[in-house]
């Protein structure tokens, strides 16, 4: 583990702008002797005083000031919180005081980092932090919390202990290599290997839902002209964002509106519609859409049920071949980065007559019919949309990252090599490799194997007073 830094660092901890509280945070060695020049009466440890904060004889603030000794404190230092008025000028003075003292400004993360420093909490937490002030609904926010107070952690290092028993079985072979196959025999280690892999499985599940409600989707609208994609997006946004008319062609660039649709984050993109075209511009707003298609978590291709069924079908067949749509589950969602998934939306279903056959049966269930206009069969398309992304009702109980997923997987890859050497009789060594990678690959995300270049690249993220 890296000595964090013992020198003393500063930041404004509250919201930037006026308010009615202005916070000042001080972490580090050297907090009593800069208190006792600042303010007007001595400080005791978790003890809250009422204080006039002065300079020379001037006084600059009053307010509130918290002492925390450390190790008991959120850093694990000796702290101070300086709750004052909420003033930018007062505050920046009082940060100018605090530099002529000899306290630097901290970096961004940087408090949150010495606490990881210091062992007050791991890397899974502290990254919480950030992701609980970032939180964008109650379900995040409940997520990040589970996080915070270690639920995923736990999830983790229970996966890592056992590993490292099965660890310590596989290098015991190597020790006796005269009877290498009766404790691999004796320890099941096929067997554990198998049903570690199941478990892994399992929070990897868990931990993608995490990730949905940390960093959301991005879901695309895709179709021809005039079949209803910008009416769908005003629908699910409940505003007139898109421009609406009988025109073909209206939309010719991206349209993008972030929005929180049942606790998931999602930014949808409107799109240009697919068509032939000589007009250069609509021609690249199509391309623009096609590549969106792409990159996109999820596709609603968006038909209108004045198009008959099979034609609709026609063409995003035509569309799936050209980009490599799928649609369905990707089978192996720990190794490969999934396509993006496909909801065939029918819209404009309030013309229908009567209910067009068959529609809940087509492509395994992933159809929907709409009326934007009308706002009918708009909450079943929600809930295909979370159902679509793995996004199931229960609420995780953690939140993760796109590094968490990697690493993850990383760490289920190399248990499957491992398995495979052993089933093909390769060099026991080989296969105690491959649970050390897994091992390593646990340890980077709760941070008891870590790069310093991987710390700064996660703190730098943070706000400056966490």
């Amino acid at each position: 583990m890296v000595n964090p830094p013992q020198d003393l660092i500063c930041a404004i901890a509250s919201p930037p702008g006026r308010g009615g509280v202005g916070i000042i945070r001080l972490s580090g060695d050297g907090i009593e002797p800069i208190a006792q020049r600042l303010f007007s009466k001595p400080l005791r440890s978790r003890t809250a005083e009422y204080v006039a904060l002065k300079h020379a004889e001037e006084v600059v603030d009053t307010g509130i000031a918290l002492f925390f000794q450390g190790p008991n404190s959120f850093t694990g230092e000796d702290t101070l919180e300086f709750q004052g008025h909420g003033s930018p000028v007062v505050q920046q003075r009082i940060l100018s005081l605090l530099g002529d003292l000899g306290v630097r400004m901290a970096r961004p993360g940087e408090f949150s980092e010495r606490a990881f420093l210091n062992g007050k909490m791991d890397l899974t937490q502290a990254e919480a932090v950030a992701d609980l002030i970032a939180s964008g609904s109650i379900a995040a926010a409940k997520a990040a919390m589970g996080s915070l107070t270690g639920a995923f952690s736990q999830r983790v290092e229970k996966v890592a202990t056992q590993l490292l028993d099965l660890r310590m079985q596989v290098e015991a072979a190597i020790d006796f290599p005269e009877e290498e196959v009766d404790i691999l025999a004796e320890s099941q280690v096929t067997i554990r290997l198998a049903t570690l892999q199941d478990t892994l499985q399992q929070l990897f599940d868990k931990a993608e839902q995490g990730r949905l409600l940390n960093g959301g989707i991005e879901v695309a609208l895709i179709g021809a002209p005039n079949v209803g994609k910008s009416s769908l997006l005003n629908a699910l946004s409940g505003d007139d964002t898109a421009i609406i008319t009988d025109q073909p062609g209206t939309t010719r660039d991206l349209l993008k509106v972030d929005l929180n649709i049942g606790g998931l984050p999602i930014r949808l993109v409107d799109t240009a519609g697919l068509r032939d075209t000589e007009d250069q511009v609509e021609t690249i707003g199509i391309e623009r859409a096609k590549a969106q298609a792409m990159r996109a978590d999820l596709v609603l291709f968006i038909s209108s049920v004045e198009q008959p069924l099979a034609a609709a079908k026609h063409d995003l067949d035509v569309l799936r071949a050209e980009y490599q749509i799928e649609v369905g589950e990707n089978p192996d969602a720990l190794t490969a980065a999934p396509l993006a998934k496909v909801i065939m939306v029918r819209n404009k279903s309030d013309l229908l007559t009567e209910p067009e056959a068959n529609l809940e049966a087509d492509l395994e269930g992933e159809l929907v019919a709409v009326s934007a206009t009308q706002m009918t069969g708009i909450k079943t398309l929600t809930q295909k949309i979370h159902t679509s992304v793995g996004l199931v009702h229960s609420e995780p109980p953690f939140t993760a990252r796109v590094r968490h997923i990697r690493l993850l997987a990383s760490c289920s890859e190399s248990l499957r090599s491992g398995q495979q050497c052993l089933q093909q009789g390769q060099p026991v060594e080989i296969v105690a490799e491959e649970l050390r990678l897994a091992h390593e690959s646990l340890g980077q995300i709760v941070g008891t194997v870590t790069a310093d270049d991987l710390l700064g690249e996660i703190f730098s993220k943070f706000c400056i007073g966490k």
